[in-house]
């Protein structure tokens, strides 16, 4: 009995000793954890303050960014100089253009910087400069190989070294190229695409080499808007990028772009961690381009024939471009100018086997083809002076893409001409192609928004798109709206009544269709303007057509996409929102010569004769017409 008392009294000592052992830890666990909670509280203050110190740099930086007077954009600077002399005797410029001597007095100061320039404003300058003044190395992030190949040899004739490391680089090239990245060499640029940095871990190892060697001075990167998924060309393997403060610190990074809206720059420089970064905007305005949007003919022969009546009576003998939506329109195109109208035209685009590809830009650039007819893969960095002519075929996914692309024109300072022909088609076929990109179909719709303007000025639209200030009168009549001599007179007309009548014809559609996912009881654009247009013999094509255009950017209806093993096709819906807006007026700016309405021979009667009222037509659509109307043209291929 007592040896038991015993045992319980020891073991009750153990457990009060294991038990205040217990107490003492967690008194000294609640005193860790008192000064952790103190420790965040400091780390908190001190971050506000730090987050505070950037938003007052930032907003000072905004204040001072643009100005003429700012000090950056001067030649106080210790290298000033140099510089000036690299420019002349290496680049043969006698002057900087607007914000490049600020941009390179930046970069090597070691600032975070953007530049937002136009196309052809000489942004690589901003970069290649300080790459030979600083003799180090420059690591250039660009994401098209030709634009790349244009460069270094642009270099090679001027003698500074360059390089490219990409898929198609041998292994001698890179063997070579690892050496001079970590060692003291001549090379002054390498040049990257954002998907070899994104996947190369040895790449990204030797640049860290490199910046603890203090041979990495600058990271440009160019086409920066691509970061922003809010941009109109979002890359996802830009968001690698973001790791580049942290994994090179000390190097300045440099983004360069020629469309940046304050939004897109704004989430560039949050995922990039350059708050606090210098930006400095040129102006977007190109005083000697001259804008115009044209009646884009229907047939592909007509159009055609149209473009090159537009060459042969307007820019003889002189160097263009043309733009088309895809490879085989641009393949068309060149082949029936060339055989059919004899006008030098040769076709570009990035399925073309790349030595052939580099013989057609070498006719071009040499004016012994006349036009070159391209995809969008053709242009970026292309530095051809004396373009007199950019003729977009079909409409661009984006303003940012026009103005771009359009930008290639007079580089030289000269008069040239940016023409669109635009056709109400051509929507839901680009519409296709952008519905699966985050901000692909509202890019396109404002692009739109600008296509069809009747009343405002072509520059007024791109200003606003850009959030820049602009005076209508300031355009001194170089766009076809401002210019008198070539202008329509617009009034302001209520369009309920068609709004209510293709309304009508996509619900009866819709309710003759069938509830199975196969195309029937939709309605494509296309069909929806014929059977409009029969419903409505005395209204003209163009208003029906500007009717729709409007209804659908101001949401009255909504796109819808159906998807097949090859095709996206769009279908035109009526918007919820319909019915609670449809007594409303429903303005809209209308060429007067659209508004008048036509006799029953076809001619247009003044608009206001006086008839009878019109009593309104049922339209009914047969099984046969619904299974035409979902799979008639506004269908985009897969390839």
């Amino acid at each position: 009995m007592g040896d038991q008392s015993e045992s319980g009294s020891s073991k009750n000592s153990k457990l009060s000793a294991k038990l205040s052992r217990i107490e003492e830890e967690l008194k000294l666990v609640d005193a860790e954890i008192l000064k952790l909670r103190q420790r965040k509280v400091e780390l908190q203050t001190e971050r506000a303050l730090v987050e505070s110190e950037i938003e007052s740099l930032v907003d000072s930086r905004q204040n001072a960014t643009g100005s003429p007077g700012d000090d950056w954009d001067n030649d106080n600077f210790p290298w000033s100089a140099e510089a000036r002399k690299i420019l002349k005797e290496v680049f043969q410029l006698s002057d900087f253009r607007q914000y490049q001597r600020a941009a390179v007095n930046a970069v090597l100061k070691k600032e975070d910087t953007i530049v937002v320039m136009s196309t052809g404003s000489g942004k690589s300058l901003c970069y290649q400069l300080p790459a030979v003044l600083a003799k180090g190395l420059t690591v250039v992030i660009s994401p098209l190989i030709s634009l790349v190949e244009d460069q270094l040899y642009q270099l090679k004739k001027l003698g500074i070294e360059a390089a490219a490391l990409n898929a198609s680089t041998d292994k001698e090239e890179a063997k070579r190229i690892d050496i001079a990245v970590t060692t003291k060499s001549n090379l002054r640029l390498l040049y990257v695409t954002p998907e070899k940095l994104a996947k190369s871990k040895r790449l990204m190892n030797k640049l860290e080499k490199s910046t603890a060697a203090g041979i990495l001075k600058l990271i440009a990167i160019d086409e920066v808007h691509c970061c922003s998924s809010w941009g109109h060309d979002f890359r996802p393997d830009y968001k690698f990028l973001n790791v580049l403060k942290r994994q090179f610190p000390g190097v300045p990074l440099l983004g360069l772009t020629a469309t940046a809206t304050e939004y897109v720059l704004s989430d560039v420089k949050d995922m990039l961690g350059i708050r606090a970064a210098l930006v400095f905007r040129a102006g977007f305005n190109r005083p000697n381009l001259r804008y115009e949007v044209i009646q884009k003919p229907t047939g592909d022969e007509s159009c055609i024939a149209e473009i090159a009546d537009l060459i042969k009576t307007r820019f003889p003998r002189q160097s263009g471009i043309i733009y088309c939506m895809s490879r085989n329109d641009s393949e068309k195109v060149a082949d029936q100018l060339r055989k059919e109208h004899a006008i030098s035209a040769y076709h570009y685009h990035a399925y073309l086997d790349p030595q052939v590809r580099s013989n057609v830009y070498s006719k071009w650039i040499s004016d012994k083809a006349q036009v070159i007819v391209a995809t969008v893969a053709f242009g970026m960095g292309i530095d051809k002076p004396d373009v007199r002519f950019v003729i977009h075929h079909s409409l661009p996914k984006s303003v940012e893409n026009y103005y771009q692309e359009s930008g290639r024109a007079g580089r030289d300072g000269k008069e040239a001409v940016c023409l669109l022909l635009y056709r109400f088609q051509d929507i839901f076929r680009q519409s296709a192609m952008v519905q699966e990109e985050k901000v692909g179909k509202k890019k396109l719709y404002e692009m739109v928004e600008y296509a069809t303007q009747v009343s405002v000025c072509r520059r007024s639209c791109l200003a606003e798109h850009f959030e820049e200030k602009w005076e209508p009168d300031w355009c001194s009549q170089a766009c076809d709206v401002c210019d008198s001599t070539t202008s329509d007179s617009s009034e302001k007309i209520d369009i309920r009544q068609i709004a209510a009548a293709a309304a009508g014809i996509i619900r009866n559609c819709s309710a003759q269709g069938n509830k199975k996912d196969d195309g029937r009881g939709r309605i494509t654009a296309n069909k929806l303007l014929e059977l409009l247009s029969k419903e409505m013999k005395s209204k003209s094509k163009e208003l029906l057509e500007a009717t729709l255009t409007h209804l659908l950017l101001n949401e009255y209806f909504i796109e819808e996409f159906h998807y097949t093993a090859y095709t996206v096709i769009s279908y035109i819906n009526v918007n919820r929102t319909f019915d609670s807006k449809a007594n409303q007026p429903i303005w809209m700016k209308a060429k007067e010569a659209w508004t008048k309405e036509k006799e029953k021979g076809g001619k247009r009667k003044s608009a206001n004769a006086h008839g009878g009222e019109k009593k309104k037509k049922v339209i009914t659509v047969s099984d046969d017409e619904v299974d035409e109307i979902a799979h008639h043209d506004n269908a985009i291929t897969i390839e």
